[in-house]
């Protein structure tokens, strides 16, 4: 097994319209960790997340995913990650397994036990019920299913505990690093939620107008700041802290 990170970008520059929405963003997500990813809305998280997914391509830079390009090599990319960009989107008449089994046919997932899936994300019992009776809370439980179920070496989440109670949002938290330590899979996350973000994070990549400008360990964050991630998050955005 190679050292190789999990996620390296270089150079990455996305424009639309003529204007540079993502600008010489540089990344590196060690394997088997836990990458918190943050900034302000707009800053870019959702879009440079795309371009790691194969959903937009860049405009320049370079993009490896557990050593593959995301272009040339996409399919081989996406059967390789799984994903919660923005709000999930589902087969509303059917149930939570059926909708499973369409992902798993469209990954070539083989043979999974779709039923210990969903008991991880606290699904279970939800029979034949249609995902149009889903509470929001159980649609989220259902895109973090929807992610790990083909066995991913990669998750990149979007906000994946938007809608979920306080228990909820435990759960995935052990569900998360439950993956990264028994599976040994990476986990590249965003969220606005800082406290939660300091409860799994191994390392800290901020993002600002487009561009990442600080990479740093969560160990280090705390050691300088020792009321937490939320005053390192503020120093960032108040440009006390100068690019990395």
């Amino acid at each position: 097994m190679n050292n190789h990170p999990a996620v390296k970008v270089e150079n990455l520059t996305k424009t639309f319209d003529g204007k540079e929405l993502i600008k010489n963003c540089n990344m590196t997500v060690p394997k088997g960790t836990i990458y918190g990813f943050l900034g302000v809305n707009g800053a870019g998280k959702t879009t440079v997340f795309k371009m790691l997914s194969g959903l937009l391509t860049p405009t320049m830079g370079n993009v490896k995913i557990l050593d593959m390009d995301v272009i040339s090599q996409r399919s081989e990319v996406l059967r390789n990650i799984g994903t919660i960009i923005e709000t999930p989107i589902f087969y509303e008449h059917l149930s939570a397994i059926e909708n499973l089994e369409i992902h798993l046919a469209y990954m070539e997932g083989g043979d999974t036990d779709i039923d210990s899936v969903l008991t991880q994300v606290g699904l279970t019992n939800t029979g034949k019920q249609p995902v149009s009776k889903f509470s929001l809370g159980m649609r989220q439980r259902l895109a973090i299913a929807r992610a790990i179920i083909h066995k991913p070496k990669l998750l990149i989440l979007d906000e994946p505990i938007n809608g979920l109670d306080p228990i909820g949002i435990r759960e995935m938290r052990e569900l998360f690093l439950d993956l990264v330590h028994t599976e040994e899979i990476t986990v590249l996350i965003s969220g606005h939620i800082l406290s939660e973000i300091e409860h799994l994070a191994d390392t800290i990549g901020v993002i600002v107008n487009g561009s990442v400008i600080q990479e740093v360990s969560l160990a280090k964050v705390k050691a300088e700041y020792p009321n937490g991630l939320e005053d390192f998050f503020m120093e960032i955005m108040n440009g006390r802290i100068s690019d990395a």
